[in-house]
């Protein structure tokens, strides 16, 4: 193999329907081609830069740019065709079935067990009221009835008995004996009963 061999390409057959002048026109089209989006691709990053940096000095963040994106799409969709279509044709059957008697006559039923249903649950809540305000009435009157008769029986009942009437006499001769031991001048207690008027013994003994 020569030098000019090594140096130099293999030149690759011809595509079949091709001749080579052809190929050379479209070989030299695809460079400029390549080139051109190179170049494009450049461009548009300086672009994008550019407007990245703009929306910054803006305050413009991803969000509001998602959010205006949103907005814009939802608006395309509203004056579109097909939804002004689709909105009028629900419109009309909205009207149809709202206007059917069947549909009319369905809304009455509802309507009528609607009341009926209030009424039913008005009416047990006032007789669950009654019936409570009843029993806290009855439990307070069977109550003090109870007490009052407990009361009426057992005070009497103890005022005869004798063990009552026992205490009774002994607070009053205590009351006596120390109202009489002030009148005569002297804070001494009477002394304890039983002792009476007893000499008291010469001798101790011890």
């Amino acid at each position: 193999m020569d030098s000019a061999s090594q140096g130099v390409a293999p030149r690759t057959p011809a595509v079949e329907g091709l001749t080579e002048v052809e190929e050379e026109e479209l070989r030299a089209e695809l460079a400029k081609v390549e080139e051109e989006i190179v170049t494009l691709r450049q461009v548009l990053a300086a672009k994008e830069r550019h407007c990245g940096e703009l929306k910054r000095r803006l305050g413009l963040s991803p969000l509001g740019e998602l959010k205006q994106n949103l907005s814009r799409s939802w608006h395309d969709v509203q004056v579109s065709t097909a939804y002004v279509k689709t909105s009028e044709k629900l419109g009309e059957w909205n009207e149809k079935v709202t206007q059917s008697d069947l549909y009319k006559k369905t809304q009455e039923t509802l309507s009528q067990a609607g009341q009926k249903t209030s009424a039913a649950l008005s009416t047990m809540g006032s007789a669950i009221s009654r019936k409570l305000g009843d029993m806290r009435a009855h439990s307070f009157s069977h109550s003090f009835s109870s007490y009052s008769i407990r009361h009426s029986i057992s005070m009497p009942t103890m005022r005869n008995s004798a063990t009552f009437k026992s205490f009774e006499d002994r607070v009053g001769t205590i009351k006596s004996k120390v109202v009489g031991s002030r009148e005569n001048g002297s804070d001494n207690l009477p002394s304890s009963p039983g002792s009476g008027d007893q000499p008291l013994p010469d001798h101790a003994p011890f």
